[in-house]
């Protein structure tokens, strides 16, 4: 992670859980991710959310013939609690991720999705939701 986010290594973000279906990323509260309130600041927050969505889109376009590209259009957020400890991030949309892509392939048109990440605190209590809407396009060869 160091070589290709170095501000998510920094920012002290681990990959905790991942399968074609769920993936879930970790953030711990520290000095360095901290914000002037005594939790984590919300772009750490947001970051592990991302994270949590673009490992299963990642997944989804790797080694895929025709290549597919991916990226980030949109993040809505919406916070609930102060975010102290351990917050873990968890996305669930692999399987319409999945879906969306094969489409896109399919029909050479480019396709969103609106992914959402749900952050939970060391009491399993809801700390934030955020969304991260992700931009897929076949590849064209220019000749």
């Amino acid at each position: 992670m160091l070589n290709k986010l170095p501000a998510a290594f920094f920012a002290g973000l681990r990959i905790e859980f991942f399968n074609e279906t769920k993936a879930a990323v970790a953030v711990k509260q520290k000095w360095f991710n901290k914000n002037p309130f005594g939790s984590v600041y919300f772009a750490v927050l947001t970051m592990a959310a991302e994270m949590s969505t673009g490992v299963l889109c990642m997944a989804n376009i790797y080694k895929r013939n025709p290549a597919v590209s991916m990226l980030v259009i949109k993040t809505e957020a919406v916070f609930y609690k102060k975010a102290t400890g351990k917050i873990l991030f968890t996305c669930l949309n692999g399987t319409a991720i999945t879906a969306l892509i094969d489409d896109a392939i399919a029909t050479g048109e480019g396709r969103t999705i609106a992914c959402q990440s749900t952050g939970r605190n060391e009491a399993g209590e809801i700390v934030a939701e955020i969304y991260c809407t992700w931009s897929f396009k076949v590849k064209t060869i220019k000749q």
